[in-house]
């Protein structure tokens, strides 16, 4: 190349070195009359007519920006950019001055150097408002902005499945809140890669940029977006430093309101941006280092993105610029309005209600832009708003919604999947559109099969909402304001562990509650249909059924005739972590399954999975329909479930995460005694608090954590007889680190109710 330069450059080199670059190749040339930028590109006209327009403008920033933006330099013949050939390739060449100073990426920039870029900026981009270029209006590529759909074609480049689904999120999101309002945005020509090896600082400690080779026609707002997150992605408190940029840029220009809305979205389009062309250029040239240079510190903030709420990030942002935060409904206004409409028989969580807007994967957002983290919800699996799971949904209700009735291969494929994941006896599937449904529809196809009415439930059990359902949930049938037990109810004592009365016998708990329940059986007055039980019995107070319980207990109830059904509403699908079903636990296998909460991922989805005896007995009654389960949608995105758990691993994750976070709970229990039991599996625990010295259960303190972790922005609940557990049931997505900041903020609780 040293070659190629002294053809072209007619002066004596004193010294070659080639530099930096992502898709070009950057030399530093020093000659008597000092030192220049030589840069060649591969060949195209394409390419030509762009560093022609950049040649153009630099030129005309020279006025207002002499010294601090490079100065294209002629060759011999006159020409800015020039067709050269080398070793048989085509190449374009291009001379620029070499600017003296310090790599911001060199430095430690302070909040007043970030004032200042915001304003030099500011500067530039007043001056390039001035200008217009065809050639960049017609350019369309990976790195402007508002084409951030073209990176779509790198994601299969990221090889983690994580990894790639919070890119996917984040496309969604710009889909959903940016792509609407793009026509209306303020564009312009915009410098668009203001990042650290960028940005100098010259010994007069003023801001100067090279490398203007990523200028756009693009809204305004893009130009600030992209700077914002290359100031901030090295840091801790990334909305801090953002917010000094902000101030200094707007103080020479004013942004709007909308555009200040949509920063959030902006800056986290951005950092996919760079992390899907960080992996595209390592699996193209591994040798590249360059190219995936600040790859890490992207990822780190992307996922950190996440904990912050877009609402709050658009205040912070509102306020920096001398704006007030948007306006919400306060509290009791949000509350009025719902009880205008809606019965207060629906109670809402918390001493003190929160008002929510969106989601992402663990976190819950509110309209006030608090971030909290959800430990509780069981019901979105694989996560809030999981991107595969939502893009499942949207094509296939833009493609096609029915019945049954009608043939789809989306049914088969999904009933096949499903079925995969159990026992090679549940072979039979029926879909429905809630767990209460597939509940109603168990005892419906148990009592038909069996030809019998009697029903064995569990103390403390929990099974729906629909007439049937409450008929078997003790928990509802039973509270004060209950129905009460129906005559053909059979409700044999939860097996528990911990505060049953053979508690005192550890090593046959199990046994003797199971002969205990078979007593029952045979003293009842009805025959015995099914037995319907939760491998752990969530409003019981997350309490897993003694070992041993069903093994000696299924046998039984088949002896009498009955059928044996487990409910993994709550359970199922990996949440467990050592097993994909509860009743693996135990090493029994039921005759039938009902499944419902985390099928769809909040989407309304339910099932009765039994074996083909079963079926093949209920065919023989009257047509079985349901409006809206097996529906194509639901099918969509019941398999997408499916497939992220696999593809992310989610039942390991259940396990280890799961793993981790009991352990910390059992130290935690080390330290108080106010922590009587520590139960569960995978990332379904229960936490027994209790008055000290005793099994007496302390609801006060429960509900009292409960409240104090809501407003550190935990969000997790309790259950059982007396509220008295708190339970833990988060998203599969679920890490070490958020289960770590639970206990701790749970630590702090009892640290200062101990003092």
């Amino acid at each position: 190349m040293l070659g190629l330069i002294k053809t072209y450059l007619n002066v004596e080199i004193l010294n070659f070195k080639k530099l930096n670059g992502y898709d070009n190749a950057n030399y530093l040339v020093e000659t008597k009359e000092g030192k220049l930028i030589f840069k060649t590109y591969p060949y195209s006209e394409k390419t030509f007519d762009l560093l022609q327009t950049e040649t153009d403008i630099l030129h005309r920033l020279q006025h207002q920006f002499k010294g601090r933006v490079p100065h294209p330099v002629p060759f011999e013949d006159g020409l800015y950019v020039k067709l050269m050939e080398w070793d048989g390739q085509k190449l374009l060449g291009r001379l620029l001055t070499f600017l003296e100073g310090e790599f911001f990426g060199n430095l430690n920039p302070e909040a007043a150097d970030y004032q200042d870029l915001g304003r030099f900026l500011a500067d530039l981009d007043l001056e390039l408002g001035k200008k217009s270029s065809y050639v960049l209006a017609s350019r369309k590529w990976e790195w402007d902005l508002q084409y951030l759909e073209l990176i779509q074609k790198y994601l299969e480049d990221i090889p983690s499945a994580k990894d790639r689904n919070t890119v996917k999120y984040f496309l969604q999101q710009h889909e959903e809140v940016v792509r609407p309002l793009l026509p209306h945005l303020r564009k312009s020509i915009i410098y668009n890669d203001a990042n650290e090896w960028n940005i100098l600082l010259n010994k007069d400690q003023q801001i100067s940029l090279i490398d203007f080779g990523d200028l756009a026609y693009s809204p305004l707002i893009n130009e600030l977006a992209v700077a914002m997150t290359y100031a901030a992605y090295e840091k801790e408190n990334y909305l801090d430093w953002c917010l000094e940029l902000l101030k200094g840029y707007h103080s020479k220009l004013a942004l709007t309101e909308q555009e200040l809305a949509l920063l959030y979205y902006l800056i986290a389009g951005r950092l996919c941006i760079s992390v899907c062309n960080s992996a595209h250029a390592r699996r193209v040239d591994p040798e590249n280092a360059y190219a995936s240079i600040s790859e890490d510190n992207a990822w780190k903030m992307l996922y950190a993105w996440l904990k912050i709420n877009p609402i709050g990030a658009e205040n912070a942002f509102r306020l920096a610029v001398g704006l007030n935060p948007r306006p919400v409904k306060t509290l009791d206004e949000s509350l009025s309005y719902r009880y205008q409409y809606l019965s207060k028989i629906l109670s809402v969580s918390y001493s003190k209600p929160i008002q929510m807007e969106r989601a992402a994967f663990q976190y819950m957002y509110d309209v006030k832009g608090n971030t909290f983290l959800d430990a509780y919800n069981n019901i979105p699996h694989v996560g809030h708003s999981h991107p595969k799971v939502v893009e499942a949904g949207q094509r296939q209700m833009a493609k096609l919604n029915t019945n049954t009735r009608y043939l789809y291969d989306l049914l088969p494929q999904y009933a096949e999947k499903l079925l995969a994941k159990f026992p090679s006896s549940l072979n039979r599937v029926f879909f429905v559109n809630s767990g209460s449904a597939a509940s109603d529809l168990a005892i419906r196809m148990a009592k038909w099969h069996t030809n019998r009415e009697g029903i064995m439930i569990m103390e403390h059990g929990y099974h729906g909402n629909t007439q049937i359902s409450i008929d078997i949930s003790d928990y509802k049938f039973s509270n004060p304001k209950g129905q009460g037990q129906k005559d053909y109810i059979l409700k044999v004592p939860i097996p528990d562990a911990f505060r049953g009365k053979y508690s005192y016998d550890p090593g046959n708990q199990g046994k003797k509650y199971a002969t205990e329940a078979v007593e029952l059986v045979n003293q009842f007055k009805h025959p015995i249909a099914a037995f319907i039980a939760e491998p752990i019995v969530g409003c019981g107070g997350q309490v897993p059924l003694a070992p041993g319980y069903l093994q000696e207990l299924y046998p039984a109830i088949r002896a009498h005739g009955g059928l044996c059904i487990s409910d993994e509403v709550q359970t199922g699908f990996g949440r467990v972590g050592d097993h994909f079903w509860g009743f693996e636990q135990h090493g029994i296998v039921p005759d039938m399954v009902i499944l419902g909460k985390p099928m769809g991922n909040g989407h309304p989805m339910g099932a009765v999975v039994c074996t083909q005896e079963i079926a093949e007995s209920f065919e023989k009654g009257v047509e079985f329909f349901s409006s809206f389960g097996g529906n194509p949608v639901s099918c969509a995105m019941g398999l997408a479930v499916l497939e992220v758990m696999e593809e992310e691993g989610l039942q390991e994750n259940a396990l280890e995460v799961g793993n981790y976070y009991k352990s910390l709970f059992v130290q935690l229990q080390q330290q108080y005694a106010c922590i009587g039991d520590v139960r569960g599996s995978g990332l379904f625990l229960g936490v027994d608090l209790v008055k000290p010295g005793t099994k007496e259960e302390d609801e006060q303190l429960a509900k009292l954590i409960k409240n104090q972790l809501r407003e550190k922005y935990i969000l997790i609940s309790t259950d059982g007889p007396k509220d008295s557990v708190l339970k833990t049931k988060p998203p599969l997505i679920f890490t070490k680190e958020n289960a770590l900041k639970v206990v701790e903020e749970m630590e702090r609780i009892l640290y200062k109710l101990k003092r």
